[in-house]
């Protein structure tokens, strides 16, 4: 079974025998212990998981990596399922629906790039989405837990921007700015992909359960945790890595000094991608790391349409432009600044403009982004503006 951690399965197998393969994998992920390269190594050194599943311990313990107490806890493991563990064990988990493993057709090349890939995908939602992950055509969006208002309202933009432009968005559902991408993408009808640091059926923050929920609706959730692992303080860290590895390109939006952002954008810059950061105040300590990186030379994002007009449109943009009907002015003119003050008057929320103009959520928000940064309107929690 060699070619499974190595790229796509034998065409000359049979797909029973694929599907067979797959579960092995599946079952010898799950013990605990054993990270990818110590599985590669059971694998080589026994001929394959299944044969390595009637090893004896003198075998095991022959394998590289594999010391006494890993053994003892192998043992344990094979205990547990006995002689015949896939007919218990291909039942528990759907019998690998719902997982992507290494040398499934829609496994992310780009997570070969990585110094610990990871052993499964575990996803619920659009599977469409999978090719396009799978060769890098999506934009991560990552930053703190606890951003200014102008970072929230940034990331928002941000997120119904690529999605305005067909680019999936993706990010870590936590709290902040992964949300507010989250919640851009989803207002603008794109396809949001949240990559969880927990397994599927579990929600972190608490509260970001309906998000999470309409997330797997509209787009994709991904989880490399298998339902009922345990999540430990490196999980959340850890899913850094899958999502830099499936993107184009990584914006940073805020964050201070000690962040998780902070090792996406290092991971961005060791596997080459762009790497976009939004300026902020330089004496906000939530965006003090996010600032560092523009003076190691990030690209500075002032307007989430300069960052579309570097990238282009992506893989799910509506094909040909929307043009106006002869006679009638075009969209940027309809949707001028003056007009939209007008509506913002004392004071409005998003929805409301989007209700009183008749115009996209996400339409609006690039333009009530310009007016922030050109000082005429402040934002407000609630995603509400007011005349400054």
């Amino acid at each position: 079974m060699g070619d499974l951690v190595q790229g796509a399965f034998p065409r000359r197998l049979s797909a029973v025998w694929d599907r067979q393969q797959r579960l092995w994998w599946l079952l010898w992920s799950r013990c605990p212990g054993l990270g990818w390269q110590r599985l590669r190594a059971l694998e080589a050194s026994c001929g394959g998981l299944a044969a390595a599943w009637g090893a004896s311990a003198a075998e095991l313990a022959a394998v590289p990596g594999l010391g006494e107490g890993l053994v003892a806890g192998v043992e344990r493991f094979r205990r547990r399922w006995g002689p015949r563990p896939l007919e218990a064990f291909a039942p528990r988990c759907r019998f690998g629906r719902g997982v992507l493993v290494p040398g499934d057709r829609g496994w992310p090349a780009g997570l070969g790039e990585l110094q610990r890939p990871p052993l499964q995908l575990c996803w619920q939602g659009r599977g469409s989405l999978w090719p396009h992950l799978g060769q890098r055509r999506s934009v991560a969006v990552v930053g703190t837990r606890r951003p200014s208002l102008h970072g929230l309202s940034m990331a928002q933009a941000i997120g119904a921007a690529l999605a305005e432009a067909g680019w999936p968005v993706v990010s870590g559902l936590a709290e902040g700015i992964d949300g507010a991408a989250h919640q851009g993408c989803l207002a603008a009808g794109g396809a949001p992909v949240g990559v969880l640091g927990t397994p599927l059926g579990r929600a972190y923050p608490l509260h970001h359960a309906l998000l999470q929920s309409q997330v797997a609706r509209q787009g994709l959730l991904v989880s490399e945790l298998a339902e009922g692992a345990a999540v430990r303080p490196g999980s959340f860290a850890a899913r850094n890595r899958l999502l830099v590895a499936m993107a184009a390109a990584v914006v940073v939006v805020e964050c201070p000094v000690v962040s998780g952002a902070l090792h996406s954008a290092e991971l961005a810059w060791q596997l080459e991608l762009p790497l976009w950061v939004v300026p902020a105040d330089a004496g906000r300590a939530s965006a003090m790391g996010s600032n560092r990186l523009l003076a190691r030379g990030a690209t500075p994002l002032l307007l989430p349409a300069d960052l579309i007009g570097q990238l282009g449109p992506g893989p799910l943009a509506r094909r040909g432009p929307r043009s106006a009907p002869p006679g009638e002015p075009a969209d940027a003119e309809v949707m001028a600044a003056e007009g939209l003050l007008a509506a913002v008057g004392g004071g409005a929320s998003l929805e409301q403009l989007s209700l009183a103009l008749d115009r996209p959520m996400a339409e609006l928000m690039p333009r009530l982004l310009e007016l922030e940064l050109a000082g005429r309107l402040r934002a407000e929690a609630g995603l509400c503006w007011r005349p400054c």
